[in-house]
C-alpha cells in the first residue's frame, strides 16, 4: 500500500491511501499505522503532504555501500557504521532544506533507502528482522561536510542534524509492495542532472542485517526510521566539489518507492 501522512484542509494530520489518479485527495486510514488499519471510503482534501511518520529516532548508516567506501578510500566496515540524526532535521515533501546561518559552506546531498520500524524491536534475529519493518521511504541525509570532518572532529551528528536536514517521504510503501528491498535503483537528481545513480544491491549489510544488528545495542521503537547509507556520487568526492546552493532543486528517486524533491533555500 502506497501510505501518506498528510494535512487536511481543515488542519487535521490524518494518514491516507494515496491514489496517483487522485493525487489531490486521499482515502482516509482508520486505526493505529503501528497496528491494525482499515482504509474507509472517505476522501479529504491533501493541503501537505508530511513525513510519512513522526519518528521517535531517526538513525542512519555510513559507509554501507562498496562503491561510496571505495570513493572515499575508507575500508569496508566490519558491522554497520551508525550515528544519529535528531529529529528536528526531519521534513517532509516540498519543504525547503535551509542552508543555516551557523556557517556550512560544504552542504552535501545523500540518497538513501529509509527503513521504517513498525513494532517493538529488540534482539532480534537477521532472520526474523523482516517482521519488525512496516515499510519504507526515500530520504535525503543532508550533511554539512566542513562540519561533520572538520568542525567537528569527525564527530557526525552535528553536521548531520541542523534544521531541515532529513527529508523524508512523500510516501510509505508497505513491505508487501517492495518483495526484495536489496535491489532498488536508487538516484540523486540535482536541478535535473542525475548525479548518484547506483542500487542497493551495492549495499554491504542487507535490510535484514541493518535491523537486526541495530537492535542489539538499543531498543527500535515503532516509526524509527533507518537510513541505509548512500551510493557513490556524493557532492564532496567530486573533482571539483558539488554542494547545495540556494535555488537549487534536489531529488532522490527509489525504485518502487517514489520521488521525493526538496527545494534549497537560505535561511533569513
Amino acid at each position: 500500500m502506497k501510505i501518506i501522512r498528510f494535512l487536511s484542509r481543515d488542519g487535521q494530520v490524518l494518514y491516507g491511501a494515496f491514489d496517483p489518479g487522485r493525487p489531490d485527495r486521499a482515502r482516509v486510514i482508520d486505526g493505529d499505522i503501528f497496528g491494525e488499519i482499515r482504509v474507509t471510503e472517505k476522501t479529504e482534501q491533501i493541503k501537505e503532504i508530511l513525513p510519512p511518520v513522526s519518528p521517535p529516532n531517526v538513525l542512519a548508516l555510513g559507509l554501507n555501500y562498496r562503491r561510496h567506501a571505495d570513493e572515499t578510500k575508507i575500508k569496508y566496515p566490519d558491522i554497520p557504521v551508525m550515528f544519529i540524526k535528531t529529529t528536528n532535521s526531519v521534513i517532509g515533501p516540498g519543504s525547503p532544506i535551509i542552508l543555516p546561518k551557523a556557517g556550512p559552506d560544504e552542504v552535501d546531498y545523500e540518497a538513501e533507502l529509509a527503513i521504517i520500524i513498525g513494532k517493538k524491536a529488540k534482539n532480534v534475529s537477521s532472520r526474523d528482522a523482516m517482521n519488525y519493518i512496516l515499510g519504507y521511504t526515500c530520504a535525503n541525509d543532508v550533511s554539512a561536510r566542513d562540519w561533520q570532518i572538520h568542525k567537528q572532529k569527525k564527530q557526525w551528528a552535528r553536521g548531520k542534524s541542523f534544521d531541515t536536514f532529513c527529508p523524508i517521504g512523500p510516501f510509505l510503501i508497505t513491505k508487501d509492495e517492495i518483495s526484495n528491498p536489496n535491489n532498488l535503483r536508487i538516484r540523486a537528481i540535482l536541478n535535473g542532472e542525475t548525479l548518484q545513480d547506483s542500487s542497493t544491491s551495492d549495499m554491504i549489510f542487507d535490510v535484514p542485517t541493518i535491523v537486526s544488528d541495530l537492535s542489539r545495542s538499543m531498543t527500535l521503537l515503532p516509526g524509527t526510521v533507518i537510513l541505509t547509507g548512500t551510493p557513490e556520487g556524493v557532492g564532496f568526492t567530486r573533482n571539483p566539489p558539488i554542494f547545495l546552493k540556494e535555488g537549487d532543486v534536489i531529488t532522490i528517486s527509489i525504485e518502487k518507492i517514489g520521488e521525493l524533491t526538496n527545494p534549497v533555500k537560505r535561511e533569513e
